[in-house]
């Protein structure tokens, strides 16, 4: 059978059945940009089919076995269901048929450059930011990002350049797919064990992304994990950053105000510019030299970075402040690792509020049961916890696990079964000056919709 690089040579057709995802949109863009004729389907109307209409490419709906027609290759999401009919119509048919993840890599192999960043936490801060100095500073980026970036109102973008910036994602190895020039890792954590099992097996993972690499790894020299998985890697380049002078790309003189960083950013013992950023938190200094590396090591001075950094405000659920209600400000943010909420929490608390309430969506079974004891401890940074039911997603409770035991570990939390009761607890009891941050990789982000609806009414 031939590779997907090989027929993408021979073909000119790709149909993506699930087309208006986050992570197939952009791919669908750069395919029609690199000339191929394009079509879709999806189940639900989104922005994303909005753009991708508006490039000529047609979307049918509902999806249906006969969307495949004239299709000489199908690409489609992870999401769907085993039962999907144009994905059984597409396995029946002897259509090339690929998971996104292989046109992904194949993608990655179009561009000189493509900068692919890894890590277990910061992945689409870093990548959001790092498109922002591209395409701020000159370097007209393709991008395929996580999250929405408000410069490009969307998460993908086609550029002109031989730039490619893109999240490398861990979970069941599917950044082994792809082709870095630049591999960039950010941190090492305990995450997605259902898969990995172990965190000898997780690193194990780092390296072969990180061998992976053409060209240059950036990498977060103050993470012990990180050091583990490039040691003994030969015939890369290695451009450091982190906490300490020893790192390639370091900090200095770090202040904050609210909750936001100040600090110069030193290169190879030299301090270069000071930089105020406009996201908050203490773990946003060392994503922010991430990006500040990466960006170096793709032909941008240090100085050049700067001004986009300042402009940057965040992506997409990530710390995403949704507007004040009544006096009660709401932000959403994607945390779902207790060490993703730590920071969050804690940069939370320095922002001067008077009580920040931590409304968690605790997500998948595994995850739960196993850092349960850690999730206990940081949502306990927050002043008042509000917690849903766990959101299963691809599991099925074997572990009889549940947020009500959850609960029993965190004095004074509350739990609900659906939103509309999350929401209806906040509203009434959420006082004026205080932040209420929903949180989960799942659909929390439902929850502050509903409480911004109970607020407005509640003033009209």
């Amino acid at each position: 059978m031939k590779t997907i690089d090989e027929l993408l040579k021979e073909i000119k057709r790709v149909h993506f059945i699930g087309i208006g995802g986050s992570g197939m949109c952009p791919l669908a863009e750069i395919m029609h940009a690199e000339g191929y004729e394009v079509s879709g389907s999806d189940v639900n109307e989104s922005e994303p089919l909005g753009r991708i209409r508006k490039l000529g490419i047609p979307v049918s709906m509902p999806q249906k076995a006969e969307n495949i027609e004239g299709a000489e290759m199908i690409v489609y999401t992870a999401a769907l269901l085993p039962d999907n009919p144009e994905l059984c119509a597409a396995k029946a048919s002897g259509i090339p048929t690929f998971e996104r993840s292989k046109l992904f890599g194949a993608i990655t192999r179009i561009y000189n450059n493509a900068v692919c960043i890894s890590g277990t936490h910061g992945k689409t801060t870093v990548t959001s930011m790092l498109t922002q100095i591209m395409i701020e500073a000159g370097g007209d980026p393709s991008a395929v990002i996580g999250g929405r970036l408000p410069l490009i109102q969307s998460n993908g973008r086609v550029g002109k350049s031989e730039n490619l910036v893109c999240e490398a994602c861990e979970f069941v190895d599917t950044f082994l797919d792809l082709s870095p020039d630049v591999a960039v890792i950010l941190n090492i954590d305990e995450d997605h064990m259902d898969y990995f099992k172990t965190m000898d097996n997780l690193i194990a993972s780092f390296r072969k992304f990180c061998n992976l690499t053409t060209r240059t790894l950036v990498v977060n020299k103050s993470d012990p994990e990180v050091l583990k998985a490039i040691d003994g890697i030969e015939g890369k380049q290695i451009v450091t950053f982190g906490n300490t002078p020893d790192c390639d790309f370091y900090p200095e003189n770090i202040s904050f105000e609210r909750g936001y960083a100040k600090f110069d950013i030193c290169h190879n013992g030299k301090n270069i510019s000071t930089v105020k950023l406009g996201i908050p938190g203490e773990h946003n200094v060392l994503n922010t030299l991430a990006a500040v590396a990466a960006a170096w090591v793709s032909g941008i001075a240090v100085e050049d970075c700067v001004k986009p950094i300042e402009n940057f405000g965040g992506a997409g659920r990530r710390f995403e402040r949704l507007g004040e209600y009544c006096g009660i400000t709401v932000v959403d943010d994607y945390a779902h690792h207790p060490a993703e909420l730590a920071v969050t929490l804690n940069a939370a608390k320095e922002m001067g509020y008077n009580k920040v309430w931590a409304v968690f969506q605790p997500f998948t079974y595994t995850r739960t049961y196993n850092l349960m004891d850690d999730f206990a401890k940081v949502l306990q940074i927050a002043d008042r916890v509000v917690m849903t039911e766990i959101m299963g997603s691809r599991e099925v409770n074997t572990l009889g696990v549940y947020t009500s035991q959850l609960a029993d570990k965190i004095p004074g939390s509350v739990w609900f079964n659906t939103f509309d009761e999350v929401a209806k607890y906040v509203t009434d009891n959420a006082e004026n000056g205080d932040l209420v941050l929903t949180l989960g990789c799942g659909d929390i982000y439902k929850a502050a919709k509903i409480m911004k609806d109970m607020w407005n009414n509640q003033t009209n």
